[in-house]
């Protein structure tokens, strides 16, 4: 009875095997650059060249192969039987085989929507920082200007910076008094900071992502990617998931059965969901949504604007206000709580 033949492939080379002879073998180029490819071409599900040089000499024999690439017209799959090359291999070559195929996946996986994402957490950061510091710049000059509004950290800023003489009620110490001028320097220059970063953000976003830009605006478009974390995970994400983007601690409070499930989180920023009706906010948000992901995914594949997007977006708006009708309110129930007596509640409860 004729042994089976096998056809094996390894990262360097292709066998063919009867029993335990070796009936043919093609190595491959032991160059990094072309043993890398050819694992890339393996992750794929593509054949190498040896392996579709070895199949064209395959005439009419049957074959077996438990690698699933292979098979096809007379090559069969069969998990049984053997999957390992004849022979040893060289460590060294595998180790630097891998290194370069790592190296061009990264290059190849590199996105340069990161830029964007760092400049819009930047300026968050920065925002943050700047109200604190505002705050206690505002309160600090209040205590010796009594008609300064304690809630105006600009106006706050000028006046110190604008007075060269000590108050009567302003510190004693010069260098206290020198110290908070250095103070509103520090609050106008992150306040500055952060306008040039959010003015860089607005320029830039349109160039990368120009769908959502045209459906989002270019602020919550670099918002959204920051939050999803790239434009290739935003493109990957289903529009429920988009749609609750930003909102993460009060979709996992309703999970706990503290609150109601979110309907919106970043997309509330979108003027039209934040004008909208409480009743009509849900449902526009998640058309929104559903627009988004199509907008995502045509600006990873680097596709044109799509103009239909806003206008279905648009339809959609229309037809939810035209079914409510002009000045219609939403009707409460009686005995239905409102959200801040749901929120009171649990909080009574201690839940």
């Amino acid at each position: 009875m004729t042994a089976t033949r096998t056809l094996v492939t390894a990262w360097d080379r292709t066998v063919l095997v009867e029993g335990d002879r070796v009936l043919r073998s093609l190595a491959a180029p032991t160059t990094p650059e072309a043993l890398a490819s050819r694992i890339e071409l393996r992750r794929d599900g593509r054949l190498t060249p040896e392996e579709e040089a070895l199949l064209a000499e395959r005439g009419g024999e049957t074959w077996r192969t438990r690698d699933r690439r292979l098979v096809g017209p007379g090559v069969l799959y069969d998990p049984s039987v053997p999957g390992a090359v004849p022979g040893g291999a060289d460590a060294l070559a595998l180790r630097t085989a891998l290194l370069a195929d790592a190296e061009r996946a990264l290059a190849a996986a590199w996105d340069p929507s990161v830029h964007l994402e760092e400049a819009v957490r930047a300026a968050r950061e920065l925002d943050r920082a700047a109200n604190q510091v505002g705050e206690r710049l505002a309160s600090w000059a209040a205590k010796d200007t009594p008609g300064l509004d304690p809630s105006q950290a600009a106006a706050a800023a000028a006046a110190v910076l604008r007075g060269s003489e000590p108050l009567p009620l302003g510190p004693r110490d010069p260098a206290v008094l020198a110290a908070r001028r250095r103070l509103a320097e520090a609050y106008r220059t992150l306040v500055a900071v952060r306008d040039e970063l959010q003015g860089a953000v607005t320029a830039a976003t349109p160039g990368r992502t120009p769908n959502l830009s045209a459906l989002l605006g270019p602020d919550l478009a670099a918002k959204m990617l920051a939050q999803a974390g790239s434009l290739d995970r935003l493109a990957r994400l289903p529009a429920s998931t988009i749609q609750v983007l930003g909102a993460e601690g009060a979709f996992f409070e309703h999970l706990r059965g503290r609150a109601p499930p979110p309907r919106h989180g970043l997309l509330f920023l979108h003027p039209t969901i934040r004008s909208a009706s409480r009743s009509d906010r849900g449902r526009l948000a998640r058309t929104l949504a559903a627009k988004v992901a199509i907008a995502a995914r045509i600006d990873r594949a680097g596709g044109p604007v799509d103009p239909d997007l806003r206008r279905a977006y648009d339809a959609r708006r229309e037809a939810l206000r035209a079914r409510r009708g002009p000045g219609a309110r939403r009707r409460s129930r009686p005995g239905l709580a409102t959200p801040l007596d749901r929120a009171a509640r649990h909080r009574h409860l201690g839940r």
